[in-house]
């Protein structure tokens, strides 16, 4: 278990590395999922991926001797973090039928100031001070700049506010799910024991719901489809969620919290060079300011 001595009270090098990748993966996920959910039903989409990252993260326990079944008396805290992160992904592949991947990503990443909210309430070295407010509210708003012009000039989309209704409680349940790890026992459980409370609870619903919903199951799809599902697996709900789990173990989690805002102009990037959209001032301007933002928050 990690004791408070091993936790550091900053991001190092390390650390920054390893988020700055993190956010760049999940930027370029949320087109991922966007793109297959046109071919691939969302919640039968996600029952493929977590079974699969549940697979995985055996296999690697199995491999490197992490016990997964151990009494440790984290189980009620697991099964919570569980049901967080499977209503949390629910909301974000249903969300995408009926908004745009920007859109839901801006709602999404409002999660930081869930963390920033309560967790100083249960987990007193987590309070902010007054300049890294500063920064937390700097870096969203240069989000909400970025997106801006979508929310003007882009063709209205039935039913959207559904879409961005979605997406708000995900960002909310993220956050819930974040407090969960580091208010309770979880806090000193193993990064891979953690995660696969999440992946396993979502394997085990996601076909529940997507079999609610009436979606219809196959295996019959496209080379593009399956190499999207092996990707938003190995290294999305695998690797990346994995290493996101080990940081909030050693690391604080509401600095942390605010390198997500750069996955939001991580996505319009990829749209910019994968989709051959325009970079505006206003993009050149978001990413100034989530960079000043990050550094205001990651003061020591």
């Amino acid at each position: 278990m990690t004791t408070p001595a091993q936790r550091k009270t900053h991001l190092d090098s390390l650390a920054i590395t390893l988020l700055v990748a993190c956010c760049a993966f999940w930027g370029f996920q949320q087109i991922l999922i966007k793109d297959t959910v046109a071919e691939v039903p969302p919640l039968w989409q996600a029952s493929l991926r977590f079974w699969a990252a549940a697979v995985l993260i055996g296999l690697w326990c199995r491999a490197r001797g992490v016990p997964l079944f151990a009494r440790d008396g984290t189980l009620g805290a697991g099964l919570v973090a569980g049901a967080l992160f499977a209503a949390e992904f629910t909301f974000i592949y249903l969300g995408l039928l009926h908004t745009t991947a920007s859109r839901l990503t801006v709602f999404l990443y409002t999660s930081p100031f869930v963390v920033a909210l309560l967790l100083p309430r249960v987990v007193p070295g987590e309070r902010l001070r007054r300049i890294q407010w500063v920064g937390l509210v700097i870096a969203f708003a240069a989000v909400a700049l970025a997106f801006s012009e979508g929310f003007t000039h882009s063709s209205p989309v039935a039913g959207q506010w559904i879409g961005d209704a979605m997406a708000l409680g995900a960002g909310a349940l993220w956050g819930l799910t974040t407090l969960t790890i580091r208010a309770t026992k979880l806090s000193g459980a193993s990064a891979e024991k953690t995660l696969f409370y999440q992946v396993a609870v979502t394997a085990l619903t996601a076909p529940i719901v997507s079999l609610a919903l009436g979606e219809v199951w196959s295996l019959d799809y496209s080379a593009r489809a399956w190499g999207s599902l092996a990707i938003q697996t190995v290294v999305g709900a695998f690797a990346s969620y994995l290493t996101w789990m080990w940081l909030l173990r050693h690391y604080p989690a509401t600095q942390m919290s605010t390198f997500t805002f750069l996955t939001p102009v991580f996505a319009l990037v990829f749209g910019v060079v994968l989709l051959s959209e325009p970079l505006t001032l206003q993009l050149g301007v978001a990413l100034v300011g989530v960079a000043a933002g990050i550094v205001l928050v990651s003061r020591r």
